[in-house]
């Protein structure tokens, strides 16, 4: 089986436990907590390890979340262990990010731009994919800024990409010149 598969399956069993417990926020903090220590080069290695007994896993993650999670994750952390599949815990908690956002009907969008903006232009963007029926009836938007764009945006959401940045202009007016008939015939003359 396939480590998405995989992930998938256990992010949403945690998802549907959490929501029938009605502790799905309580949920995803944890799970963002854990996804943010997860980054930590040793905890992700020591997770990973198959020399690293489940018992030895089991005692670090009950002495660093131990007093900080809810019991519900602490619980789903242990059958992990206990299954041998600790080692797709980073997958598990972004797969749980993205189906608690499918539920709640939140759209991450991505915002680049040639130089930084104003928070009344993000705002303005905001109100624009509000409006629209492409986005879900929340947003959240993910700044970033490329230089390379030159000028204009580029937006970045589920599999749609809107670019209205300036490279990507220059770049259109090239492959015009490049595939040009008129001039390939006077070439060719």
């Amino acid at each position: 089986m396939s480590v998405q598969r995989i992930a998938t399956r256990y992010a949403k069993s945690l998802i549907d436990l959490a929501v029938e417990q009605g502790k799905l926020d309580s949920i995803l903090g944890d799970v963002q907590a854990f996804g943010e220590a997860v980054k930590n080069r040793d905890l992700f290695l020591m997770l990973k390890s198959p020399v690293v007994s489940g018992s030895k896993k089991t005692q670090v993650i009950e002495a660093i979340f131990g007093g900080h999670f809810d019991e519900l994750t602490m619980a789903f952390l242990n059958i992990l262990i206990k299954k041998g599949r600790e080692s797709f815990l980073p997958e598990i908690t972004r797969s749980f990010y993205a189906q608690y956002k499918k539920l709640k009907h939140i759209s991450t969008v991505t915002l680049t731009t040639a130089s930084e903006i104003g928070e009344d232009v993000v705002a303005s963007i905001h109100e624009k994919l509000a409006g629209s029926s492409v986005t879900d009836e929340n947003i959240e938007i993910i700044t970033e800024v490329d230089p390379d764009l030159i000028g204009g945006f580029v937006i970045r959401f589920d599999d749609k990409i809107y670019d209205a940045s300036v490279a990507s202009k220059l770049e259109e007016m090239k492959k015009e010149f490049r595939d040009n008939l008129y001039i390939s015939q006077i070439i060719a003359s």
